[in-house]
């Protein structure tokens, strides 16, 4: 008979979209929501990674959003709000992974190719301090955004001409 170690799993892989729910569920302050696209993966990738377009139209906190520096999979960018704060965000950004933040935010998205479709999943919210006793508060209230991003962004997928 076996030891348990004789049977236990040496690494746990996790895809992207599952690694950025467990990131998303481990940080206080933040929300998240997945979806199927009916697109292929490098279509629907090809949309997400376009940060300086996408970021705008999917976050209404965001008017303006550029990649201020690339080298290999690490990006700086500076994010404009409609009132005109700045906030300079680090990014990783590989295929199906995106993981960004500032000082104040935090934020990804993740695909995966799921059949002939991709799952596709955002995250983003606050990083502030205390914000892990106001998490019960927050939650409830920042799921709709999650759920509103991403449908801006499958909406140009699905949508006409998308």
């Amino acid at each position: 008979m076996g030891t348990l170690n004789d049977s236990w799993p040496v690494v746990a892989e996790l895809d992207a979209v599952r690694r950025l729910r467990v990131i998303a569920r481990a940080t206080p302050g933040t929300t998240f929501a997945e979806r199927p696209v009916d697109a292929p993966f490098d279509r629907v990738w090809g949309l997400v990674r376009d940060l300086e377009h996408q970021m705008p139209l999917m976050i209404g906190d965001i008017r303006s959003f550029t990649v201020t520096s690339a080298v290999g999979e690490l990006l700086e960018a500076t994010a404009r709000s409609p009132l005109g704060m700045r906030a300079r965000f680090d990014i990783v950004l590989r295929p199906g992974w995106c993981l960004m933040r500032s000082r104040f935010v935090i934020g990804g998205m993740a695909a995966v190719a799921e059949g002939d479709g991709t799952r596709l999943a955002f995250f983003g919210g606050l990083r502030l301090p205390g914000i892990r006793l106001a998490q019960p508060v927050l939650r409830p209230l920042m799921a709709p955004l999650g759920a509103r991003a991403l449908g801006r962004l499958t909406d140009q997928l699905e949508g006409p001409g998308g």
